[in-house]
């Protein structure tokens, strides 16, 4: 990535912190396999059990909760299982229609056993909906999985509220906390989580590890891979102790960010959300209304369409979104936004930004100038052709 260009996709995935890479080379140099008992053995097992003590930090919780994965998708994959509710039998699956591909899949529960729950139009769960739906299924048969933000429009979801609603008729409670982590300071018992998928990716770690929290009491007895012992019998094969170490090192800044990193973001946030709004006034953020992400603007220029905007911002130097990054790099159209009830032509002209630990004042001033190239050639034109 050249230096004269503006990285704004964040939410897909964070540069990788500096700090993040040495700690993965000394891994890597050192070599070495957590489960043998010789010094090179013992070192990869502390750089291992290091990393964990740095998420057990960010999350406020034991490190005996913590359990590595391969990334988010599969920390939510092993969440997702009848087998932690104390009515497995009976067991479904309430899931928010904005949640990510990996959540509404369902995983372990039967398809006829998923149920989805509306949003608001402003991108929140529609909590009377769900308080209805927890009311009228039979007592410890529930589990409710929710992000904490959205991936695409930062819109930050009610956890506690549904984690006291889910809990007062013994129910489990997943939080995918992917994209809040290390940009809002949280702990697993504030969200009333009884479980958290966390991704290293999105907060300046390595792509390809990341992290199941498990509450008090919760065992995973549905192991996705057979094998060894790794992850105290949880998860077999060799861990990724390069990977995790820089998961480690990212989340260690993270965590001593975290006093000022929420503040800083959200005043980058508003300046680009101002400046989108002065070059282009009829410009609409989504989810403006509610509390957000201090780092996320989804936002669409009416009759400007996504393909056309993201290609005109890459060629001024500014890599940008149009939404989530996990369909195959195609332009299409957000099922986050179709649940909001956005109308297919605005939604078809979605754009997201997302800021990050490496974003500047600087980042924004090309924000700006792309922008304002865009106003005058980009826009008149696809408006025209329109």
């Amino acid at each position: 990535m050249s230096a004269e260009r503006v990285y704004l996709d964040h939410n897909a995935t964070a540069p990788v912190r500096p700090a993040a890479v040495e700690a993965m080379a000394v891994a890597l140099k050192a070599g070495g396999n957590p489960s043998s008992i010789h010094a090179e053995g013992r070192a990869a097992r502390g750089r291992t059990e290091a990393a964990r003590e740095a998420l057990a930090a960010l999350a406020d919780v034991r490190t005996s909760e913590v359990f590595f994965t391969s990334g988010g998708t599969e920390a939510n994959a092993l969440a997702l299982s009848p087998a932690f509710l104390p009515n497995p039998h009976q067991g479904i699956l309430l899931v928010s229609a904005v949640e990510h591909v990996c959540v509404l899949e369902g995983h372990r529960f039967p398809k006829d056993r998923v149920e989805i729950v509306p949003v608001r139009p402003d991108g929140l769960l529609d909590l009377d909906y769900l308080a209805t739906r927890i009311a009228t299924a039979p007592e410890g048969a529930v589990m409710v999985a929710l992000q904490w933000a959205n991936n695409e429009t930062g819109v930050i979801q009610p956890v506690a509220a549904v984690a006291e609603m889910v809990h007062a008729r013994k129910g489990r409670f997943h939080v995918d906390a992917v994209q809040g982590a290390g940009k809002i300071a949280f702990t697993r018992q504030a969200l009333g989580a009884d479980s958290l998928a966390l991704s290293a990716h999105k907060l300046g770690g390595p792509q390809g590890v990341g992290a199941l929290i498990l509450g008090p009491g919760l065992v995973i007895d549905h192991k996705m891979l057979i094998g060894g012992g790794q992850e105290r019998g949880t998860r077999a094969g060799t861990e990724n102790v390069p990977g995790i170490a820089g998961f480690g090192a990212a989340l260690r800044e993270a965590l001593a960010a975290l006093p000022t990193e929420t503040a800083r973001l959200s005043a980058l946030r508003d300046a680009c959300a101002a400046t989108l709004l002065e070059h282009v006034p009829g410009a609409v953020i989504f989810g403006a209304g509610v509390e957000r992400l201090p780092n996320t603007v989804c936002f669409a220029i009416p009759g400007l369409k996504a393909e056309t905007a993201l290609m005109a911002f890459d060629l001024g130097g500014v890599a940008l979104s149009s939404g989530s990054a996990c369909s195959s790099g195609k332009v299409k159209r957000s099922h986050v936004l179709a649940a909001m009830g956005v109308p297919d032509e605005l939604a078809a002209c979605a754009l997201r930004l997302s800021l990050g630990w490496s974003s500047t004042e600087k980042d924004v001033i090309q924000f700006g100038s792309a922008l304002e190239k865009i106003r005058n050639n980009t826009i008149k034109k696809d408006t025209r052709a329109a």
